[in-house]
């Protein structure tokens, strides 16, 4: 999987969700998880191959159609994006990322304090 892969929209992070709670699904069961008005069966599908093509799910054929599962967890996926995001915000420094959020008051002093007993547990 390229790096540029973990690039997804909103409609593909929203189905990649759908995977990684329903885990695999073939687009007719993707559709059924939608409620009205739904997506048409085409659209859905094109995005699943979207997906697809970027390595992020993959298939098993049943028969002439395609039941399709995800490459990657949630997890893996979440890190990778975080990783992306630091990279390309705050120059590959996590420290200037908790930074910004202690700045702006988005992390309290008791998480923290909870983060650096995580990295000293860790350790």
């Amino acid at each position: 999987m390229k790096k540029d892969n973990l690039k997804i929209t909103a409609k593909e992070e929203e189905i990649m969700n759908h995977f990684w709670d329903k885990g695999a699904l073939f687009v007719r069961e993707l559709l059924d998880l939608y409620g009205e008005p739904k997506p048409h069966f085409n659209t859905l599908s094109t995005i699943v191959r979207g997906l697809e093509d970027k390595g992020l799910i993959a298939h098993k054929p049943y028969g002439n159609t395609y039941q399709y599962y995800a490459l990657i967890s949630k997890d893996k996926f979440q890190n990778r994006s975080l990783k992306d995001l630091i990279g390309k915000y705050y120059n590959n420094s996590a420290f200037s990322a908790i930074s910004s959020l202690v700045k702006e008051e988005d992390i309290s002093v008791d998480e923290l304090k909870e983060l650096i007993s995580i990295i000293e547990k860790g350790r």
